[in-house]
This record gives structure tokens, sequence and C-alpha cells, in this order.
């Protein structure tokens, strides 16, 4: 008998050890450690206020995949019917360090409190992400925040914007609020007052700032204790981009407008990059003029402030203007072109024809109700109106027609019509 090769015969015990044994490190190498999860959020609990029946409130989640490897997010399961979610997309994929966020929001079908979750799903280490939601459904919310929400938009990293918040006690009875509380990152209530105590229809206002560490977007809320309010807080940090103001629209025109009349015209002013003072604003012509805003004034990034602008035409003709806002950014002065035409104003009349047999009217116009009454046209008319373009400002005007008939005879005057030119 013919031995088979010793290449065929079995391997010593003792080597299998050292080959599983590296191959149970090959294995380990490939799957990430359980230790470190891949997908984190903002916060793993939702605290939403009194929010009175039939009303919303929203807050912002933000996931973060935290990991060295893409994150697939698949689906977003909800317990509890008063929670909805809105904001994201799904399936939805996140690279290592990416985010994504998601609005959560509550809306009580009755009063009492409730709780639920939300869970995320995904192929990360953590591949059910929970998060707990609970909040208060009420008839009528005692304490209310104005406006319900803050959003400071675009901050630069390490500058501080401020916002204003104003709380108001609609009950009867007096609300006592034991404390302003803030969470979230980068979130701070400016010089937060004690413990205070809100008379019927009594308000108090006070600042909330935001100070992004970093790029990105935050979110957080300002809690009161007592009647239980919350306030949504959103802001996102930018780098070092520079703060800059806009002015919108660019080229402003008002057309025609009648001399001895006064026309408004909206426009608004806007930073981003950064919160910008505007300190001044001045006019190269003093036909147009600014409403509505109050100097100085400092705009958070993201937001705007709108303002009038007017034109008070003092001649007749075309004008041009620069309205410059002189303001903390660079550079430091942003101009809107302004352009309006100033006419003179006209008086249009009509009245009813002749019950007789006319061939036209004669227009008669007088500065007093006793004359002299000159005739305005110049042979005779055959409408039933007329517009009457040389007029005065701040005139008073009397008219009359009178009916002339084939023969030449003329009727005496109308009734008179008074007429006051602004």
């Amino acid at each position: 008998m013919i031995l088979p090769h010793n290449h065929h015969q079995p391997r010593p015990l003792q080597t299998f050890p050292v080959l599983l044994l590296g191959l149970f490190l090959a294995v380990m190498a490939g799957v990430p450690s359980s230790a470190t999860a891949q997908l984190s959020a903002s916060t793993s609990r939702l605290k939403f206020g009194w929010v009175a029946v039939g009303t919303s409130e929203t807050q912002l989640v933000i996931l973060t995949n935290t990991g060295s490897s893409a994150v697939n997010l698949s689906s977003i399961a909800i317990d509890g019917p008063e929670f909805r979610i809105s904001g994201v997309a799904m399936p939805q994929s996140l690279a290592a360090g990416q985010s994504t966020s998601v609005n959560v929001i509550f809306t009580p079908t009755a009063s009492g409190w409730v709780s639920g979750q939300v869970t995320f799903n995904s192929n990360a280490s953590n591949p059910n992400l929970a998060l707990s939601v609970r909040g208060t459904g009420v008839k009528k919310e005692p304490v209310t925040a104005s406006p319900a929400s803050l959003s400071f938009g675009q901050v630069p990293v390490g500058t501080t914007s401020q916002l204003s918040l104003t709380l108001t006690n609609h009950c009867l009875c007096k609300q006592t609020v034991s404390e302003l509380q803030i969470v979230g990152s980068g979130f701070a209530v400016v010089n937060p007052p004690p413990a205070f105590t809100l008379a019927s229809g009594q308000t108090i206002t006070v600042s909330v700032s935001f100070t992004p560490k970093a790029a990105g977007i935050d979110s957080g809320s300002v809690m009161a204790d007592g009647p239980y309010v919350n306030v949504p807080l959103t802001g996102t940090g930018t780098g070092t981009t520079t703060a800059t103001l806009s002015v919108t629209p660019g080229t402003l025109s008002f057309g025609s407008i009648a001399l001895g009349t006064t026309a408004t015209q909206t426009s608004s002013l806007t930073a981003t990059g950064g919160s910008v003072t505007v300190t001044s604003a001045a006019s190269s012509n003093g036909q147009f003029s600014l409403s509505g805003i109050s100097l100085p004034v400092t705009i958070p990034a993201g937001q705007s402030v709108s303002f009038g602008v007017v034109f008070t035409p003092t001649s007749a003709g075309t004008d041009s203007a620069n309205l410059s806002f002189v303001s903390t950014n660079s550079p430091n002065k942003t101009v809107e072109a302004v352009t309006a035409t100033a006419t003179m104003p006209y008086i249009s009349l009509s009245w009813s024809p002749s019950t007789s047999q006319v061939s036209g009217y004669n227009i008669y116009r007088g500065t007093s109700t006793n004359g002299p009454f000159s005739r305005l046209n110049s042979s005779l008319d055959t409408n039933t109106s007329y517009v009457d373009n040389s007029i005065g400002v701040g005139a008073t005007y009397y008219y009359a027609t009178t009916a002339v008939n084939s023969s030449g005879q003329e009727s005496g005057y109308s009734n008179l019509a008074e007429v006051n030119v602004p």
C-alpha cells in the first residue's frame, strides 16, 4: 500500500490555536467598537412647556455622526400621537463628522402631561438611538413668550448676538416665576433676573445671547419655572466671516408722485456673517427721508430691520438721492439709490348730461364762490368730463359748467364743485 504524501497528513494540533487567534483578530478589526456610539443626539430628552391644546411647539434636535465611517439613517419611529417630526428626509447618509437637524413638534390634543419616544434607526453601532419626549397640554397658557421661539441665524464663532424675549401674564391672578434656565451650549440669559412675580397683564423683557464656540448649528431653550414656559433657541456658528450690512432693494423707484402729496415705500437692512450696529443714516436730497427706524440699532446676524423711505416733493421734476447707512461692519457705509418724479396735480371733473338738446359744454373755474369765473376750454366741449392740469398746490378752486345749444345760447352755471388741492 502506498501512503499519502506527508503534506496531506494532518498538521500538528498545536498549530490550530495560532491560526484561530489570527482569524479572530481579523474579524474583530472589522467590527466597530460598541463602546463608542457612531450616532449621537444633541440631547437625550426633550421637555416641552405648557402648550395650549390645538397649538404646537417645535424644538430642534441635532444628530451627529461621531464615528469614522458613514452612518445611514433609515427611518424614524415615533411613539406618541401628540408628537411628530419634520425637516428631515429618510433615508439619509451622514459622513463622518456630519450633522443633520430634525424638528420635533408637540401638538397636544387634550389637557394633561404626556410622554413619548422618538427612535432614530440606522446602521450605526447604536442602531436604535432613543430620544425621550414629554410635554403638557393646557386649555390656556397662563404665561406666554413673544416671540415663541428665538432664531439667531448665523453668528461668527467667538462673537455674541442678542435677542429680546418678553413674557406676559394672561391670567387674572399673579404668576411667580422662580428662575429662567438655559438648555444648550452657547446660549445665555443676559443679567438673569431673580425670582419675579407678574401681575395680571404685566410683562417682563429679558435679553438672550448666543455665543457659538464652534462652527455648526446649535439648539437649546429658555425654560421658565412656575408657569412652565419653554422657548426654543437655534443659532448657527460660522467661521471668521466678516459681518456685512446690505440694503434691499439696492435701487428704489417711486415712479410718478403728484406734487403736494407724500409717498412711502418699504426697504430693509440685513446683517450677515455677524451682528451689525447701524449708527447713523443720511440722505443726499432733503425730499427723501427715513421713517420707522430708530438709530443706533443692532441687527443680529441673519436678521433684518425694516424702514420706510418717504418722498415729499417740493417741486415738479425728476429727483434722486443716495441714502447712506453708517455701521460697524466693513465697509462701513451701505448705500441705497432712490429716484422719483414729482408731477403737478390735476383735477378730473365729470357731470351729468343736459336733459335738453345741446351742442356742448363750457367749463368755468374761480377761486371764490362769488367768482369771477374764467372759462377753461378754448372750444366747445362735447364730452361730459374734463381734466384741469393748470392748478397750483395749496389752492382752493370752484368749478361750474354750462350747456350750449345749437343756436349758441348758453345756460346758467351749474352747481359749484369745490376742490382743495393739498
